[in-house]
């Protein structure tokens, strides 16, 4: 489903995505399901990629426990969508439509 994870750094990448998404609170099965769900997660670096969406949702007006809900339950926000190409635009299309 994603052969770019063989791509990339354990140590480097894999490893602290992980460590990240325990951090946030996720414990272990939540790690795990996020990265079945969405393998493309632990592919992406810390500073250029999650936690910009993060601080994003956040920005959007959801609190803590609106974006752990949205990280544990939807892990492709985090892993698959552009902010910049995708994301963003689409919000603000939304947002245009009056939702």
């Amino acid at each position: 489903r994603c052969p770019r994870i063989f791509d990339v750094g354990l140590e480097k990448i894999s490893k602290p995505v992980a460590l990240w998404l325990k951090g946030l609170g996720m414990d272990h099965s939540q790690v795990k399901r996020a990265i079945l769900a969405c393998p493309s997660l632990i592919t992406r670096t810390l500073e250029g990629s999650l936690k910009p969406k993060l601080h994003w949702l956040k920005e959007l007006g959801m609190d803590d426990s609106q974006v752990a809900k949205t990280r544990t339950k939807y892990p492709q926000l985090m892993g698959l969508y552009s902010l910049e190409e995708n994301l963003k635009p689409k919000v603000q299309w939304l947002k245009e439509l009056g939702m």
